[in-house]
């Protein structure tokens, strides 16, 4: 057989981590809908338990179908290995409090889903786990500026959402290196498709595989990728977790079991879903394989048809602003055209000259766009986050991520661009009448 690591991507799309069935020669992945494994004997469970050998013992830690997303994805990103959760933010959440716990600190971008600022802002204090968020993550001094003695870890998107801004990974790994932290980023709106933040310099990796990895709006779940490069055994005053004999494995230190390779991507496993349990159902790791084989077509789609919507868009009368890196307008434009080659995605975002109310007309008199707050269907979405993905925050903090008050968020599916279109021109022609009646009764 070809050697796997040098199958091209949409390849490794369809075949990495899967072989036929040993027991019954079936070509797709099984669903292995069981909750529990036998052991071989008495040995073989100490040895799974002990982590001296890797193997099959609960559901809720490891699942044969499970395991053969994480091998894809790996595979994917160019990552040692790989950890499927129940949701993203799960993977979020997982990926931070795998190396950062009470009286620690992280820093951040402010440009990134609301959902993840909420979590830093409010949960991690809670658990006495403080963040600085830097408003300008083109700004390398800035990151600097926010490291303090008990730094753990920067985080930022690879492509912002809602702004669509395109992350200098390369400039901020090396602040974070600097620093000796590791960098963590979520690759969700790119996909490894379009960026592959490994090649860049970033240490871990996490997506909503809800999104473009599933990619049909059917399944909720995260996913961790770790890169494999950080050398956490130099850093042991840092990263005891990582580093020092954990007692609730009989003593195990991570490094010294399983090298800086794995180390993160095994503790996140063995103890943090262990303990915490955020799994994902057999199933919903099978549905999601779905989604991965056809991965490459459909973001070849999604984003030929959000790259025209963004350009008609801004020459449209009724539009002032439209965010997308894809057009050369973009204070990103250029960091696209280093990290995204093949586009930034399929959702953009744009203001309509009309404000909020204009707004809100055009996202009530779609039809084809549902009104909804997912992204990555094939299908087109609209939604607005001042009033829903950004509600929870300040209007204040609503800024700093991004978010305006008028602000429309489309999420571009694989449909006919003509037909897209057409109905967000039904939309517009609302939200004028919208803009007339308002003048007419000033």
């Amino acid at each position: 057989m070809t050697d796997q690591e040098n199958w091209q991507f949409e390849t490794k799309q369809v075949h990495s981590g899967a072989q036929p069935d040993p027991t019954t020669n079936a070509r797709a992945v099984p669903i292995y809908q069981t909750t529990s494994y036998v052991f071989d004997n008495t040995e073989h469970a100490k040895n799974l338990f002990a982590l001296a050998e890797f193997g099959n013992i609960y559901t809720r830690i490891q699942n044969p179908t499970q395991a053969v997303v994480e091998e894809r994805v790996a595979a994917l990103e160019g990552g040692t290995g790989a950890l499927l959760l129940a949701s993203g933010q799960a993977a979020a959440t997982f990926a931070v409090l795998n190396i950062a716990e009470s009286g620690d600190h992280i820093v951040s971008s402010s440009s990134i889903y609301g959902g993840t600022y909420n979590l830093f802002k409010y949960t991690l204090a809670k658990l006495g786990i403080e963040v600085t968020f830097v408003e300008n993550q083109d700004d390398p001094e800035e990151w600097r500026r926010a490291v303090r003695p008990n730094t753990k870890l920067f985080f930022a998107e690879t492509i912002g959402n809602p702004r669509i801004n395109v992350l200098d990974i390369r400039t901020v790994s090396d602040v974070a290196h600097e620093s000796g932290v590791p960098f963590i980023v979520d690759n969700t709106i790119a996909t490894p498709y379009l960026i592959r933040p490994f090649e860049h310099g970033a240490d871990i990796v996490i997506h909503s595989a809800t999104k473009y990895l599933g990619g049909h709006g059917t399944t909720i779940g995260g996913v961790i990728v770790d890169g494999g490069s950080f050398e956490w055994s130099k850093n042991v005053a840092r990263f005891p977790g990582l580093t020092e004999p954990d007692p609730s494995y009989h003593g195990a230190s991570y490094t010294a079991a399983v090298g800086d390779g794995l180390a993160y991507i095994i503790k996140a496993r063995v103890q943090l879903l262990r303990d915490i349990g955020a799994a994902i159902a057999p199933h919903s790791a099978f549905l999601l394989l779905q989604g991965i084989e056809t991965l490459s077509l459909r973001i070849e789609r999604h984003v030929q048809n959000a790259q025209e919507i963004a350009e008609w868009l801004d020459g449209h009368d009724d539009v002032s602003v439209v965010y997308y890196a894809g057009l050369p307008t973009s204070p990103w434009y250029s960091a696209a055209n280093t990290y995204a080659r093949k586009g930034v995605g399929a959702v953009l975002s744009f203001e309509l000259k009309g404000g909020v109310e204009a707004g809100k007309a055009l996202v009530d008199n779609v039809e084809l766009f549902s009104h909804l707050v997912n992204i990555g269907d094939v299908r087109s979405l609209i939604s607005h986050p001042a009033s829903t993905t950004h509600s929870q925050l300040t209007p204040e903090q609503q800024l700093t991520t991004g978010v305006t008050p008028g602000l429309v968020r489309l999420s571009v599916g694989i449909e006919n661009v003509a037909d897209l279109k057409a109905d967000l021109e039904r939309g517009f022609a609302a939200a004028r009448e919208v803009v007339a009646a308002a003048r007419a009764s000033a």
